[in-house]
């Protein structure tokens, strides 16, 4: 059984992920920076990049980590938007949660055709397991 994956969703995910890359730097070290000139808080990218190549190839198992990390990003926002007195850092949090949540349901969409082949063939694997056991 060949599971069907939508490459539209991949690349939304993969875009939403660049996309995430690009405001995290741009927001930590120009926009709304903690400290005058950029802070240390830039390196919250690093992350986002590990996960990068795997993404951009359409790795299953990547997909399926990165859409539990992307959440920390979603937190993130959703913090920054209701704390932070800066109004260019909340606009800048509003995106993030924006992206993050587009990245998350992209990549678990794409990713349910891909779970549901493996469950029919672990069941077919069991089914056949059984059958030579009798």
């Amino acid at each position: 059984m060949n599971a069907q994956l939508n490459p539209v969703l991949h690349r939304v995910a993969a875009a939403s992920l660049i996309g995430l890359i690009i405001l995290c730097l741009v927001w930590e070290m120009w926009l709304a920076p903690l400290r005058p000139g950029g802070s240390y808080l830039a390196l919250k990218v690093l992350p986002l990049i590990l996960p990068l190549p795997g993404i951009l190839r359409g790795k299953i198992y990547t997909l399926q980590w990165s859409s539990m990390l992307i959440l920390l990003y979603f937190m993130e926002g959703c913090v920054r938007a209701w704390s932070d007195p800066n109004p260019v850092s909340v606009y800048c949090a509003i995106v993030e949660i924006v992206l993050s949540t587009v990245f998350y349901f992209c990549a678990i969409f794409y990713l349910r055709p891909a779970k549901k082949a493996a469950k029919a063939r672990a069941k077919q694997a069991e089914a056949a397991a059984a059958a030579k056991e009798v």
